[in-house]
């Protein structure tokens, strides 16, 4: 919490959905939940909605090295300030946080604010929106390579949120942990994308990946 609180940019981000490279692989186009797991989250006028208690939601297919497009929503009229305000998260691996979170005239701890590299590394910049308004997370993900149990090269990683770059080729210290020093635990080059259901009817929608294109960990 004594950490610098970022400063507020300007969203270059307009609200609307961005199309798809012919690289990409569309993973939830608002038609169906046919590539992710947990089939009790809704759909809401092209969006996929947490209902809360229903559990986290994971794609069927699991990835390494990608390019995560996501958009995402905190409805209007959240009760409360600082983590209740939507709270919610994209893991990449199923372990690497992204924070999901209104910071739009929400004030709450740096690394836990909205687009953190949760618990490590807060934001260069506040880019929120407004609640009820459209978010845009564009994250460049380089696995870590493990040999055996040891780790060779940690992850890195690249967020653009609402067209401003808040995290450029950042070293990330291990899986995400909640008041605790992150670490590195062995595990395979691939793994689940997840979204966090903390609570909070969040709304996400336009969910693709491309192949990483991006030079990280140089």
């Amino acid at each position: 919490p004594d950490r610098t609180q970022p400063p507020v940019a300007e969203p270059k981000y307009d609200g609307k959905p961005v199309a798809a490279p012919a690289d990409a692989t569309v993973l939830f186009d608002g038609s169906n939940l046919d590539n992710f797991k947990n089939k009790k989250w809704k759909l809401v006028d092209g969006a996929m909605q947490v209902v809360p208690k229903a559990r986290d939601q994971f794609t069927n297919d699991k990835f390494g090295d990608i390019h995560l497009h996501v958009e995402w929503m905190v409805p209007v009229g959240m009760k409360g300030w600082h983590q209740q305000q939507g709270n919610s998260g994209v893991f990449l691996m199923n372990r690497y946080e992204v924070q999901v979170l209104n910071c739009w005239a929400n004030r709450t701890y740096p690394d836990g604010m909205t687009g953190a590299i949760y618990a490590q590394q807060p934001p260069k910049f506040n880019v929120c929106r407004k609640p009820g308004e459209w978010n845009s997370y564009d994250i460049h993900f380089k696995a870590p390579v493990f040999e055996g149990k040891k780790l060779v090269t940690p992850a890195y990683i690249t967020v653009i949120f609402n067209g401003v770059k808040i995290h450029d080729n950042y070293e990330i210290k291990g899986a995400t942990h909640y008041r605790r020093i992150a670490s590195y635990s062995a595990h395979g080059p691939k793994d689940h994308i997840r979204l966090q259901d903390h609570g909070n009817p969040n709304m996400f929608r336009n969910i693709w990946v491309a192949p990483l294109k991006m030079k990280l960990g140089e």
